[in-house]
Parts: C-alpha cells; sequence; structure tokens
C-alpha cells in the first residue's frame, strides 16, 4: 500500500470525491478517528468513501431531531434545563447485541469521529448514505452532526463526533457494536458532473446498458441535471418482478449472512400481463431499474429520490455507487439498480419503462487504488432483482 502525505489531499484536481488511498491519509493523521481498543479496519475502505461503525448504545428517542445552531448532539441526550423536553426513553447496550424494534427511533453515537482542521483539511465537506444493504430491509438512517440543521451533511471545517439516526421501518433488527450501516463520502469543492459532461461520458463509456447488453443510443438518454433511469416490470427472475414486506414480528440479526429465507419476510410480486403495478402507501418495496448502469473508474455516482406531483414516491435508501460498479476492469456491461421504494399519500401506479429515478455523476479526485469488482468485494456487482444478503439465494 503507498504511503500518500498529507499535501496530496490538497493537490490534485479542483474538485473531487476522495479516493480510498486519501482516507487511509486522513486516518493516519488522525482526521478520521476511532477508539485505540477499535481502530479502523481494512474492511472499511470502500473506493470512494468509508464504512462506519456503531458504538456501544443506542438511545430510543422520543423524537427525531436536529440540534440547534451551537448546540452539540450529546447536549439533547440528556436534560440539563428545566424547560428542556426530555428525548430520552431509554437506552439499549450494543457491545453484545441489541434489539432495534420496528417504527421506533434510535440514536447511536459512532465509533468514528471528524476533526477538518488545519488548512490542508479544513476545505474538506462530505455527506453521508446507507448502505445497499441497510436499504434493502428498509432500514432509515441518517447522521446528525453538531450544529448543524442538515441529516447526512459533514460541513467543511467539522470537528466532532457523528450519531447515527435509525429508524427500522418494516422489521426489527439486532445490531452489534461495530456493525455497520452507514458510509461517509468526503470530497473537496464541487465534484458534480454537469449534463454536457455526462453525455460525454456516455459516449467514451456507455453509462446506461440495455438488458440485451447493448448500450443506450445517445437520442435514448433522459438527462436532465443527472440520468434518468427507468423501472423494470416486465424481465424478472422466474416472473418475479419485485418483492414487498410482510408484515412480521421476527427480529433479523444483521450479523447473519444468507440465513433467512425469503418467503418468510417478503411477498414476491408477479409480471402482470399489462406491466403495470400498483404501489400501497407505507409498504415497502424492492424493485429493480430496466436500464444497466456503468460507473467508470474516475467516477462515482449517487442516487436521488423522485418526487412525484401527487405526493412523494421515495424510490431509494441507499444512494452511494462506487467507482467500478457495473463496470469492473471495463468487462462488466452494466449492472442493474435495486431500488427501496416507499409510497406515501396515495396508492400509485407504475407502468413498466418509466422514468423513476435519477443518478448523479460525480468526479473524483484521484482514482481509487481498487475499484468495485476488481479486488474490492463486491456483493451486488452482478445483481438483477436482490434482497440484501443476510437472505439465502433462491434455489
Amino acid at each position: 500500500m503507498t504511503k500518500l502525505e498529507p499535501k496530496q489531499i490538497a493537490s490534485g484536481s479542483a474538485g473531487g470525491v476522495l479516493a480510498r488511498q486519501q482516507l487511509r491519509v486522513l486516518v493516519q493523521n488522525g482526521i478520521i478517528s476511532a477508539p485505540a481498543k477499535v481502530p479502523i479496519e481494512e474492511w472499511q475502505y470502500q473506493p470512494a468513501s468509508l464504512d462506519l461503525r456503531l458504538g456501544t448504545t443506542a438511545f430510543r428517542m422520543l423524537s427525531s431531531f436536529l440540534p440547534e445552531p451551537s448546540q452539540t448532539v450529546a447536549s439533547r441526550l440528556t436534560r440539563r434545563k428545566f424547560y428542556e423536553e426530555n428525548l430520552v426513553q431509554y437506552e439499549v447496550n450494543l457491545e453484545n447485541g441489541g434489539v432495534l424494534e420496528k417504527g421506533r427511533v434510535y440514536l447511536v453515537p459512532l465509533l468514528e469521529e471528524i476533526k477538518l482542521k488545519g488548512k490542508k483539511f479544513e476545505s474538506i465537506s462530505g455527506k453521508c448514505n446507507p448502505k445497499s444493504t441497510t436499504g434493502r430491509l428498509d432500514i432509515f438512517t441518517r447522521v446528525i452532526t453538531d450544529s448543524n440543521a442538515t441529516f447526512d451533511e459533514i460541513q467543511a471545517g467539522y470537528c466532532g463526533p457523528l450519531y447515527l439516526e435509525i429508524a427500522p421501518l418494516s422489521f426489527s433488527v439486532k445490531v452489534t457494536t461495530g456493525s455497520s450501516l452507514n458510509q461517509l463520502r468526503l470530497f473537496k469543492g464541487d465534484p458534480s458532473v454537469n449534463d454536457e459532461e455526462l453525455i460525454s461520458l456516455h459516449d467514451k463509456f456507455s453509462l446506461l446498458y440495455h438488458e440485451k447488453e447493448t448500450p443506450l443510443l445517445r437520442d435514448e438518454l433522459h438527462i436532465d441535471e443527472g440520468l434518468f433511469l427507468r423501472i423494470d416490470l416486465h424481465e424478472g427472475d422466474r416472473g418475479i418482478v419485485g418483492y414487498r414486506a410482510k408484515k412480521i414480528s421476527e427480529v433479523i440479526d444483521l450479523t447473519k449472512i444468507e440465513h433467512y429465507e425469503a418467503q418468510d419476510f417478503w411477498e414476491p410480486l408477479y409480471r402482470h400481463q399489462n406491466d403495470t403495478l400498483k404501489l400501497e402507501p407505507e409498504e415497502f418495496y424492492v424493485l429493480a431499474s430496466k436500464d444497466r448502469i456503468r460507473v467508470p473508474p474516475d467516477y462515482a455516482a449517487e442516487m436521488v429520490a423522485y418526487e412525484a406531483g401527487c405526493g412523494e414516491l421515495r424510490t431509494h435508501y441507499a444512494g452511494f455507487f462506487d467507482p467500478g460498479f457495473g463496470y469492473g476492469d471495463g468487462n462488466i456491461l452494466g449492472t442493474k439498480v435495486v431500488l427501496e421504494v416507499r409510497p406515501h399519500d396515495v396508492p400509485f401506479l407504475i407502468y413498466h419503462g418509466q422514468i423513476l429515478f435519477k443518478v448523479l455523476f460525480e468526479r473524483m479526485d484521484q482514482r481509487p487504488d481498487e475499484v468495485y469488482g476488481a479486488g474490492v468485494g463486491s456483493s451486488y456487482q452482478s445483481q438483477g432483482l436482490t434482497l440484501s444478503k443476510h437472505f439465502k439465494p433462491p434455489s
């Protein structure tokens, strides 16, 4: 592993997402830190992000909240003034595993802290997102930081702890200290790619492929401040085009991989003769994209929410795509995107090929020393309609 010096964080492009080797520099210099007994481990480094880990205690909260200006998150975990509402109902010890009940809100101090101080680092900012596995289990997570009235945002120059708000919505889950439910992505300046650059990228790398592994033509693209993708309600394996979460009281232990029977927790949804699907309010669905996406190694991507005119239709929880997703060494012709969908307010009818979500591309500040699917673990590199890795694969 090549050791980079701090100056190499500040140098380079005018703006871009920091790569895994640059994240190591931040850890080596104490910019990102963890307690000495639980140092940051190699498995946490992803091509363009760092997995964050749960601490020892989950606070069962009366409600979600954001701190006021100049207010620490920790100050809201204890009532210090007679007029302050006590938001904490009780604590759950996570050291030997603790159950977070569905429909409840918890706040967990993370093991990692961040100190973006000094001229070389104070221009760095960041954002957080749930991991793919977290989203597919309908676990809603958001990072909170001191004195910041925005979720999932790491402001430039921030120095302090990180807290994760966790709300399991479909299933109660058992988590343990050191478990990772979300990721941190850091960047310099503005890494975003505009629409003109997106078209050029597609001409060079073919960012979207059809199911039959042929690239979309330029005039087939839907681009408007990002790249739009369509939903698949036709090509599902064994006729299954989606899954809907069942109402069930069983607990999912997040340490158990390929352990649970999918049919115990999920209702399969089969292709309709009209290639349509009616989504019911406040039900949770796992669906897949019609298009297959590629993220070249010098770029990262992020999925953003879609809003329908009749009410919000949340189309993702987990939004980060690493460099190399659907691309690997250049030999992969795109990968389907799995969507976590929860409609609100009213039933919502969708049809095969409907535009349902958008992906934003971002420049990397440096190419990662290893990309997704080529040296880095890639649970979902060849995915179709895939549930989280806690469920046994279909036989």
